[in-house]
């Protein structure tokens, strides 16, 4: 059978064959080597941006804006034209940044690697007990996604970049006492108006919808009606609190910690001191010999009993202390030049004065005033807290170790969270259906909703990777349940788009009406009859303030937008309100107050100058930057 295989492959259509087939395999394979596409959404001055910097800023930024507004963000992003909008902010904001590091490295503007360095130390977040620790700074720029600490450099001196510019931009702004008058007299400017309104309510009951007019608009706005994806996941949790629960420890181990860290519970000796100094010109003998003679006299008088005080008033050239008779506060050893320590720390009573001490200062003479003894807190004291913090050592030690244990275990048993759940001695939860934003805690994280809706529990239908929400709390997910994005059928909001449609209408209709009414008025006709007919009447509303809240916000914002009437001339315009009504607005009088200027507006208009200075900088750049970009899509996980 092979050699007739081997005969059959001797023939000339057997080897067109063979040899297309090696041409096809040989395009293929020179292709996936020679052609790139390219992937990037912009390109500024010759750089891209990549998709994968737009994925990251999209979605950092719409979990702020879930996090900020909760449900009301997840009403506007089933608007597709909200998202575009969204969408493209995204990008915008990612051009300038990039727009912004070319004009800093234009301009020479860099960070030193000294400066990242003293940053770095100073940061709250990497600090422990008020001290840099090395390794809670790896661990958070770990959990934050900086796996190198380079990374994460790199993108500080970026940062430290961006700020130096923007300041230097905003820290030159100012305002001219005129301008901070005129905007005085313009924020406490107020209008004497009269407005009527229009309830659009009052013409629904006349308003008829059509089947096919529902059937329209549920056709053009299917986005508004429709069921987000949803899943519903199996979860083990794993956390120091619950842990620290099944922690015993001993009164021997809380008294061996006691002993161990003895400087931990001890409060050091205080020491008060007060000096009085007599100055002298370092290199100067002639100036040194006159303060010690000076030094010598403030010795005797010591001697024959005057106050120390008064002389530390009178006689001392550090007059900053020597105003509250010398004193220093409470000093620490080291704090102070040597011959001034080791003079000030030999005092053992309080009262006591040392002999002449010289420094590179001059002539001191030192006094004890006050004296704190070491105190040492006792087992006693403390042994609640030991208690406290030796269960959540231990407990941080097992968690550490038992999410690791954890983690082995989920993935090498996929198909189930039993053995990872025996293993860590941990209880299986189920969530409640969740979305990709607005969820309760837990899975109000950003990592935990990334793993629910992962392809590794969603298709492959397998354990998550762990998911650390912090030092303290981890968990690992699988799926239980998920329901798929769609359309609720025409048949369940039918009431919900007649409500809308009858309502836009009625609007329309309102419109027409005082649409008309307003052409009449600003011709100089009485209109209050067609007032009357449509249930409406003019409210005079005295001295206006711009941010009056007792009107609607629609009618104040109006009547600062109209022009000053003027004679023959009907200042007057219709404008809708939030509740769907409408209303006609006159200006009648416009009323200045002169007011003194007040510093907090001028610091807000400053604020304001600078802002806009920087947005015209950016925008200058934009003017002369060649930018090209692409129309930005949902991201795939979206």
């Amino acid at each position: 059978m092979l050699e007739d295989i081997r005969e059959s492959s001797q023939g000339v259509t057997a080897k067109i064959i063979l040899g297309l087939i090696i041409l096809t395999f040989a395009v293929a394979g020179i292709g996936s080597y020679t052609n790139s596409v390219d992937t990037s959404v912009a390109t500024v001055n010759g750089e891209k941006i990549s998709q994968q910097e737009f994925n990251k800023a999209y979605q950092a930024q719409r979990s702020r804006m879930a996090q900020q507004f909760g449900e009301m963000f997840e009403t506007l992003s089933s608007d597709s034209s909200y998202m575009a909008n969204f969408r493209q902010g995204v990008l915008d904001n990612l051009i300038n940044e990039k727009l912004i590091d070319q004009s800093t490295q234009a301009l020479a503007m860099r960070v030193s690697d000294a400066r990242i360095k003293e940053t770095i130390r100073k940061m709250p977040e990497f600090q422990v007990d008020g001290v840099f620790d090395n390794n809670r700074y790896l661990a958070v720029i770990n959990q934050a996604g900086f796996y190198q600490s380079s990374a994460f450099r790199d993108y500080l001196r970026v940062e430290m970049s961006r700020r130096q510019l923007s300041q230097a931009l905003v820290a030159t702004e100012f305002n001219l006492p005129y301008q901070e008058k005129l905007q005085q007299n313009l924020q406490n400017q107020t209008r004497d108006i009269r407005y009527a309104t229009i309830s659009a309510k009052q013409f629904e009951a006349s308003v008829e919808v059509g089947d096919d007019e529902i059937l329209a608009y549920y056709q053009a706005n299917q986005a508004r009606f429709e069921n987000k994806e949803k899943v519903k996941v199996d979860f083990i949790r794993l956390s120091v609190e619950d842990i620290a629960k099944s922690i015993e420890v001993s009164e021997a181990d809380v008294a061996a910690y006691y002993q161990e860290n003895i400087a931990s519970f001890t409060q050091a000796e205080q020491r008060r001191i007060a000096h009085i100094l007599i100055a002298f010109d370092e290199g100067d003998s002639e100036s040194e010999l006159a303060a010690k003679a000076k030094a010598d006299t403030v010795l005797n008088r010591l001697a024959q009993g005057e106050e120390f005080a008064e002389l530390a008033k009178t006689l001392s050239d550090d007059t900053f202390s020597g105003e509250n008779g010398g004193d220093l506060e409470y000093l620490e050893s080291g704090v102070m030049e040597e011959a001034f320590d080791k003079a000030a720390f030999s005092l053992t009573t309080v009262g006591d004065t040392s002999e002449l001490v010289k420094t590179s200062y001059g002539y001191h003479v030192i006094k004890l005033t006050e004296l704190k003894p070491q105190v040492i807190k006792s087992l006693t004291e403390v042994k609640t807290d030991l208690f406290d913090k030796l269960s959540k050592e231990k407990a941080q030690d097992q968690f550490y170790q038992q999410t690791q244990e954890m983690a082995r275990v989920s993935f090498e048993f996929p198909d189930s969270l039993d053995d990872a759940a025996s293993t860590v001695n941990a209880s299986i939860e189920t969530s409640q259906w969740l979305a990709r934003n607005g969820n309760p805690a837990p899975f109000d994280d950003v990592k935990v909703i990334e793993a629910a809706f992962s392809d590794l529990v969603l298709q492959d239908n397998m354990n998550s990777d762990v998911v650390e929400l912090s030092d303290s709390v981890a968990l690992v997910l699988r799926l239980n349940a998920y329901q798929e994005a769609n359309v609720k059928p025409l048949e369940e909001v039918t009431a919900s788009i007649t409500s809308i449609l009858v309502a836009q209408k009625a609007t329309e209709q309102a419109q027409s009406i005082i649409d008309a009414l307003l052409i009449e008025f600003k011709s100089g006709n009485d209109i209050t009859e067609q007032l009357t007919k449509n249930y409406a009447s003019f409210t005079t509303k005295k001295s206006l303030a711009r941010y009056d809240a007792e009107l609607d916000q629609s009618i104040t914002r109006e009547a600062f937008v109209l022009p000053h009437p003027s004679e023959g001339i009907i200042s007057a315009s219709t404008v809708a309100l939030s509740n769907g009504d409408l209303a006609l607005v006159e200006l009648q009088a416009v009323n200045v107050v002169d007011a003194e200027v007040n510093p907090q507006l001028s610091q807000q208009q400053t604020s304001q100058l600078a802002q806009s200075a920087y947005k015209s900088y950016v925008d200058s750049l934009r003017a002369n930057a060649t930018i090209t970009s692409k129309t930005v899509v949902e991201p795939a996980n979206y």
